[in-house]
């Protein structure tokens, strides 16, 4: 694989915006049949990918299956899961799986050399393949060893792409920024958007400083779809130490066991949920925070009554990160709360990753098939990255030019709800300030507090009017000269991922999965049973 660090002036035949799992997988479906471009937004490595420490789902147990993989997936979901993209996961993803194994993924194995499968929240069996708690990490370093090999594909390291380049309707091409601030034009007959996540939008988040939302502004400002944005997973177990980074402190400690206790001690889940500690994760999450209210103080996870040489030996990164801190992930009650993990929603694709743009295709956690619904099963996204980035790419060499066009599997919700709350509320907190600039700070932790864990529609409103404002200031900049600056469109494209999430929270008047509204506090299928639409012409 050939490295590129000198400007490009030439076309590929196939572009690809970030180098995680979806995108890897699909750069190795695409290299025989013509040029490939990866460019990375950081390091090769740097993704959200790597930062995946639980391990990835597959039914390849003897007590498993993809029905009740399919099963577990549909529950989590919240009565939201597109049923032919889980059938496509889950049918699919054993072989894929497969592959990395042939790769040479390390996973971790059992005495007679079967994977060892840990158990995780709201999954029914034993079915994660991991490689000590930084399986992310491991499928990462085994996937870039693969494509290197590959001599039709390249790469652009610390590439920030701008936008799309649309002509005629169709995306054929991006912009992007070098390391150096230098601007550059790439041509290509198709894109595939796979930059990740957005937890970087609020101020609590397991996620690298890269994930910042770019695919979901890239697509949204060249005309695509967005769906679901309102549909956010906190995690409810990241590492709350004041001063620390907020590390997360993976799902499968407590499928081997550990406990959350309250400031006293005592075990609270099973008042929560009838799962307890292994209960979905928007419940958990949701929990810790009522938990430390009512106690009140803070709460904690405890693996103290397992025993301490396994917990070291099984989770090895989880306790050297303790360690620094002074903490003893086997003895020491670690102080736990949620943090922005993982986005549901993301750009409307079918099964095959077409956009409804030609030419532009999405897999990953910047994609949105549906087939989370309203709140992910714990280790589904590697496994999500990896079967429909592979299926992106088929897509791809077969009808490059594309477009997904499905006006009748989802309905447009946003903006009519957008409308319906302007005319009800003569409210003064949803009046718009004259345009103003919101800082990145400013934006995550406006979006930490009133479009967090907790909703409502006055926070909502409130926020948006905010966001508005900023993202009226941050249009006409980027239509002068601030163009031309990196820094410019890192703030803009995060601004407009904040004013989507928050529009979308603010249309879905019910509470389902990762989308909790206090004002509504019921699952609502009678009005509610439908993926939410957001779309540049709807504003």
């Amino acid at each position: 694989m050939a490295r590129l660090t000198t400007a490009l002036t030439d076309s590929f035949d196939f572009l690809i915006v970030g180098g995680g799992i979806a995108g890897l997988r699909a750069a190795v479906a695409l290299a025989p049949a013509g040029r490939v471009l990866i460019l990375t937004k950081a390091d090769a490595t740097e993704s959200n990918t790597g930062y995946a420490q639980g391990g990835i789902a597959a039914a390849i147990g003897r007590d498993d299956s993809a029905a009740l993989h399919g099963a577990d997936t549909m529950r989590a979901g919240d009565g939201l899961c597109d049923e032919a993209a889980v059938r496509v996961l889950v049918e699919e993803g054993p072989r894929y799986v497969q592959e990395l194994m042939e790769w040479g993924v390390r996973f971790d194995r059992n005495a007679d050399r079967t994977p060892a499968l840990g158990l995780e929240a709201a999954h029914s069996v034993r079915r994660v393949l991991h490689a000590g708690d930084a399986t992310g990490r491991e499928i990462g370093r085994a996937m870039w060893k693969h494509v290197v090999t590959l001599q039709a594909v390249c790469t652009v390291n610390h590439a920030l792409v701008s936008d799309l380049i649309v002509e005629e309707g169709a995306v054929g091409g991006v912009r992007y920024f070098d390391h150096a601030g230098g601007r550059h034009e790439v041509r290509g007959r198709a894109v595939l958007l796979a930059t990740g996540g957005a937890g970087q939008v609020f101020t609590d988040t397991t996620n690298p400083a890269v994930a910042t939302g770019d695919g979901v502004a890239l697509a949204y400002h060249a005309g695509a779809r967005v769906a679901d944005l309102e549909f956010v997973q906190f995690h409810p177990t990241a590492l709350n130490r004041t001063g620390a980074p907020r590390f997360l402190m993976s799902e499968a400690l407590r499928g081997e066991g550990a406990r959350l206790v309250n400031a006293s001690g005592e075990p609270f889940m099973a008042r929560y949920h009838r799962d307890g500690d292994l209960a979905p994760r928007d419940v958990v999450a949701r929990a810790i925070v009522l938990e430390a209210r009512a106690t009140p103080g803070p709460v904690f996870l405890t693996l103290a009554h397992l025993d301490p040489g396994r917990v070291r030996a099984r989770f090895p990164t989880i306790a050297e990160m303790c360690g620094q801190l002074g903490l003893d992930l086997a003895k020491d009650p670690i102080p736990v709360g949620p943090a922005a993990h993982y986005l549901m929603g993301g750009i409307d694709t079918d099964v095959w990753g077409r956009s409804s743009v030609t030419g532009l295709f999405a897999a990953g956690e910047t994609a949105c098939t549906g087939v989370h619904g309203a709140n992910r099963l714990a280790s589904n996204s590697l496994l999500e990255g990896l079967v429909f980035g592979a299926r992106a790419a088929d897509a791809m060499l077969l009808a490059p030019q594309a477009a997904a066009l499905k006006p009748d599997r989802r309905e447009v919700g946003v903006a009519a709800a957008d409308r319906r709350s302007e005319t009800e509320g003569s409210s003064a907190s949803f009046h718009r300030p004259p345009a103003s600039h919101l800082t990145r700070q400013g934006i995550r932790e406006l979006m930490w507090r009133d479009v967090g864990l907790f909703r409502t529609r006055e926070r909502l409103q409130r926020a948006i009017a905010e966001l508005d404002s900023a993202y009226a200031f941050e249009a006409l900049a980027m239509d002068a000269a601030l163009a031309s600056d990196a820094d410019a469109w890192r703030h803009f494209n995060l601004l407009t991922v904040a004013r989507l999430i928050a529009r979308a929270a603010l249309g879905r008047e019910e509470s389902r999965g990762g989308h909790f509204r206090e004002d509504y506090p019921a699952r609502d299928d009678g009005r509610w049973k439908f993926h939410a639409i957001d779309r540049r012409d709807a504003h």
